[in-house]
């Protein structure tokens, strides 16, 4: 199955760990290019990094093109800034793009008490996997 990974940028290395693991699975998963100068990086660097992606290299079009062809999206919701699962309103976005992409949804935890998309996204009834990677078929 062809996965892009999703979710906050803080969480890039955790990206790369993920991505390796589900291509032991057999999957064929991928995340953005533009991860590359993140990694290693504290998450004040991540973030400058980040916002210059999205308003001068158009971060945002970029993976939605990688999206196409895609089987689904593992959505990373760690815990972030104090709130669990956190899932980010670019995450969210991307959660959009692969629901009227046809793709399945996975989450690796369960969705978040966030009030601005936890309707949205049970809405688009992902698959929860508790961390149980076996679960992706």
């Amino acid at each position: 199955m062809k996965i892009g990974i999703i979710g906050s940028m803080q969480f890039t290395d955790k990206m790369i760990e993920v991505r390796e693991k589900l291509r032991v699975f057999g999957h064929d998963a991928f995340i953005a290019d533009l991860h590359k100068t993140m990694v290693g990086k504290t998450d004040y660097e991540i973030e400058k990094i980040k916002l210059h992606q999205k308003y001068n290299m158009d971060a945002i079009r970029e993976f939605w093109n990688m999206m196409q062809g895609a089987d689904a999206v593992l959505v990373l919701n760690y815990d972030k800034n104090g709130i669990k699962n956190y899932v980010g309103g670019n995450t969210l976005m991307e959660i959009g793009f692969a629901h009227v992409l046809n793709q399945k949804i996975f989450m690796l935890n369960s969705i978040p008490e966030m009030s601005y998309c936890k309707t949205e996204i049970k809405a688009v009834k992902p698959i929860i996997l508790n961390g149980d990677f076996s679960k992706i078929k």
